[in-house]
């Protein structure tokens, strides 16, 4: 499984286009974003109400106009601290709230829904904590560039192209039991990354 995260700049190119189309709208990235969010919702509400495909067509769109938001701010040069703040938790609201609604919905067991959820907060949570810590703060288009990007195989995109592929099989229970199981490894890889790379840092 590869890490989808790690190939974003070559991604970008691909979306610009449509994220033009949007900056010559006049909508701003923090409107976009809450455009993710509202999708988001939307696709927890559907779950919750075993509406398997139209919620797995409101997640992809909430995706894309999570991916759409940064291209705009780079276009139009709105990049803000609080935009990057607020874009990273909205993202984790979203998947939060799917979770917990597919969880709802009765399409998988609660007690591995908390697992997920669990390893999909603990497995962003990493970041904020190392930044503190560490204090990595180099910034390209507004969001704070570190080697945990490239680290860990299963983040945010992973999750919701599992939720969004196999709900099309109808195989939300296994779709859950993945992101339970990878989110949480990717967090240990994350964590064995840190503690090598740390351990070396100390001993200069």
């Amino acid at each position: 499984m590869v890490n989808i995260t790690k190939y974003r700049d070559q991604l970008i190119h691909y979306i610009d286009p449509v994220a033009r189309i949007f900056a010559r709208l006049g909508l701003t990235p923090n409107q976009l974003t809450l455009i993710s969010l509202l999708f988001g919702i939307a696709s927890a509400m559907l779950y919750g109400f075993q509406h398997v495909y139209l919620a797995a067509g409101m997640l992809l769109l909430s995706g894309l106009f999570d991916f759409i938001d940064g291209g705009v701010a780079r276009i139009n040069n709105k990049a803000s601290s609080f935009g990057a703040a607020i874009d990273w938790i909205i993202d984790k609201y979203v998947d939060c709230l799917v979770l917990l609604g597919i969880g709802l919905g009765g399409l998988a067991d609660m007690r591995i829904v908390a697992i997920a959820v669990f390893g999909s907060m603990i497995n962003t949570f990493i970041k904020p904590v190392t930044y503190a810590e560490i204090g990595y703060d180099k910034k390209e288009d507004g969001k704070i560039k570190d080697p945990l990007e490239g680290v860990g195989i299963f983040g945010r995109p992973e999750t919701a192209i599992t939720l969004i592929v196999l709900s099309l099989f109808n195989q939300l229970y296994w779709a859950i039991v993945i992101v339970a199981v990878m989110t949480n490894f990717s967090a240990l890889q994350r964590i064995i990354y840190l503690y090598t790379h740390m351990r070396q840092r100390d001993r200069l």
